[in-house]
């Protein structure tokens, strides 16, 4: 197994390749039910994610994400959740600002809100947080935020590497919660293997034309040392940061995202200094 925080370890030359090829986009996932345990209750799951990506290393990387599901039980009930989050992260992953909000059947419930600093990647990191509580946190490292593992896993990915564990703070679980993850990533898929499955919105960007790598990530609590992740997440990693094929496992029910709407976005140049 790779040892957490290695990641920190290769060149920043690798970095920086990484994330020139990240492509600002917004993705639009058709989210469906995909499996249920009986004893999960859940009969039906439909409804949509947004995820919206822009930045660049100079200005930083903005991360929204909306995902609005109706979920049906086994009584025939429904509940309609909205997830919202919005994050912003330095290029040289120093600081890292977070907000996010939860309604259930439009009532306002959770919501979250905070930032984080630290003088280099590999320090500890100072968490303030707002709402729904004001605290103060200090995460020992090394810890990633968001982009930062995006970009590390684009350059695993690209250096033939399978296995990839990494902490990961991204501000969810009302910003207190650091999880303990490990990617498998597997064999490189070659451009044009396999245009014929892409979706249609893939097939008009010409995604296929770009190499890809099927990846799973396990989330697992910090402290308690349980072999059962909290959650997995399963998709095709594209060389660019877009993904399709998405697979979210929470261990009594899946839920399947299939990419229905691709849009790239304007690329703000980094200004020479």
């Amino acid at each position: 197994m790779v040892a957490l925080g290695s990641a920190f370890l290769f060149p920043q030359e690798a970095i920086a390749f990484a994330a020139s090829k990240l492509s600002p986009h917004r993705a639009i996932y058709e989210m469906t039910l995909d499996e249920a345990r009986s004893a999960s209750g859940v009969t039906g799951i439909d409804g949509r994610m947004v995820f919206e990506f822009t930045g660049s290393p100079c200005d930083g990387y903005s991360l929204n994400m909306r995902m609005v599901t109706q979920m049906t039980d086994a009584q025939g009930q429904t509940n309609l959740t909205d997830l919202r989050s919005s994050t912003w992260e330095q290029g040289d992953s120093k600081k890292f600002r977070f907000q996010s909000a939860q309604y259930l059947n439009d009532k306002l419930g959770d919501v979250t809100m905070g930032r984080a600093v630290r003088a280099a990647p590999k320090d500890p990191v100072d968490v303030k947080l707002s709402q729904p509580a004001r605290a103060e946190l200090n995460l020992s490292g090394p810890v990633f935020f968001p982009t930062q593992h995006s970009i590390a896993l684009i350059e695993k990915a690209l250096a033939g590497q399978k296995i990839f564990q990494a902490r990961i703070y991204d501000g969810s679980e009302k910003g207190r919660k650091v999880y303990e993850t490990t990617a498998f990533i597997g064999s490189k898929v070659k451009p044009g293997a396999d245009d014929a499955a892409l979706e249609a919105p893939a097939k008009k960007h010409n995604l296929g034309d770009l190499p890809s790598w099927p990846v799973s990530i396990g989330y697992f609590e910090s402290k308690d040392g349980d072999l059962t992740p909290s959650y997995q997440i399963d998709f095709r990693l594209y060389e660019n940061g877009v993904s399709r094929e998405l697979l979210i496992d929470y261990g009594d029910f899946s839920i399947h995202g299939t990419l229905t709407s691709l849009e790239y976005l304007k690329v703000k140049e980094c200004k020479q200094r």
